[in-house]
């Protein structure tokens, strides 16, 4: 029995679907918990006796809900850099560059860009429901799916020479500009935030990341939208690790056959290798019977080794013309007398 024959690229190819695979399920598993805690999790209406609620709960926590309200600062509020009379809560201001880069494989250029620069502020803020009763909101940089509002944004177009442009096609990096931004959490908004919501010693309600692990959301959407969104996102990872669990299957099978193949081809050969003894031990008993009357003539003798008869018929060209022994040891598959490619070989019967 011949060994696994699994070649270099056909084995990088396995290990990277199933590496990929195996990742994106790790993705999608993470994911599918998070939708499973956020479909579990109790919506908590944001009112005044939502304090003595937690008052009486075991350990004055609870681990993971649902909670509503409208962003207002504890202090004072940022205040945006480009845009007059906007103040929020976080504010995020990027400065990217964008730019061409040569792709010698796909022969074309493509678009990149980096960040040069980013600075984030924050301010402590609460979120307020009815009666005035508030949450503050810990480590909201910490949250998924804080989607801020975009104040501004300004693309500053590159200006370059005619050396700049030899410089470009000699690097393969063409600037287009850079990209000015500045994202806002502004007071007012409503907020959803999922998390773990405490009474702290000083009657103050909290909201933070769950100490089990969970995810942390804070997003300007409503929690319905926030939802599907999550399942959407689940749906894409449980898609991307099937595909290449199948890629990886495709590969094993594309093997299996392979291997099937040659397994029939050694079959085949040990099948005419058996035929061809048995009819070279039949025709040495009668060489032997015959020797006392005649030798054997030289014509029917193998034209590559001169000692043993011919024995097998070669197709497509149909030359008999050596013994299996001499087809065996030929290089290439080509007939000795016509050059001609041989597809597969016959044992010859004589009367």
């Amino acid at each position: 029995m011949e060994e696994f024959p699994v070649r270099t690229v056909e084995g990088l190819c396995l290990g990277t679907s199933l590496a990929i695979s195996g990742l994106f399920f790790y993705i999608y598993r993470k994911k599918r918990k998070s939708v499973d805690k956020l479909n579990e999790a109790p919506h908590i209406n944001l009112d005044g006796k939502l304090a003595d609620l937690l008052n009486v709960t075991p350990g004055k926590c609870l681990q993971y809900v649902v909670i509503e309200g409208a962003v207002q600062p504890v202090g004072e509020p940022l205040r945006s850099q480009y845009q007059e009379g906007s103040v929020g809560v976080v504010q995020k201001l990027m400065l990217r560059e964008h730019k061409l880069v040569w792709n010698s494989l796909a022969h074309t250029w493509m678009d990149s860009e980096r960040v040069l620069h980013q600075r984030v502020n924050t301010v402590p803020f609460s979120l307020v429901g009815s009666d005035q009763a508030k949450v503050r909101v810990l480590c909201p940089l910490e949250a998924s799916e804080l989607k801020m509002e975009i104040l501004h944004e300004k693309f500053h177009q590159a200006t370059y020479g005619f050396t700049d442009i030899v410089g470009q096609y000699l690097s393969g990096e063409k600037p287009k500009g850079q990209l000015e931004t500045e994202e806002m959490l502004k007071v007012g908004a409503t907020l959803t935030g999922v998390g773990e919501l405490i009474l702290d010693t000083d009657r103050v309600l909290k909201l933070r990341p769950p100490t089990d692990g969970s995810e942390y959301f804070l997003s300007t959407a409503d929690f319905e939208t926030l939802r599907l969104e999550q399942e959407d996102q689940a749906v894409v990872w449980r898609v991307l690790a099937s595909v290449f669990a199948l890629a990886g299957a495709a590969v094993v099978l594309w093997v299996g056959c392979r291997y099937y193949r040659s397994l029939r081809v050694c079959w085949e050969q040990e099948r005419l290798k058996r035929e061809f003894e048995t009819l070279g031990a039949r025709g040495s008993g009668a060489t032997q019977e015959g020797s006392r009357e005649q030798e054997t003539p030289l014509e029917n003798d193998c034209v590559i080794c001169l000692a043993q008869p011919r024995s097998c018929v070669l197709l497509d060209c149909g030359h008999v013309c050596c013994c299996y022994s001499c087809y065996q040891a030929l290089p290439q598959p080509i007939c000795p007398i016509c050059r001609q490619a041989i597809n597969r070989v016959v044992p010859l019967y004589q009367a």
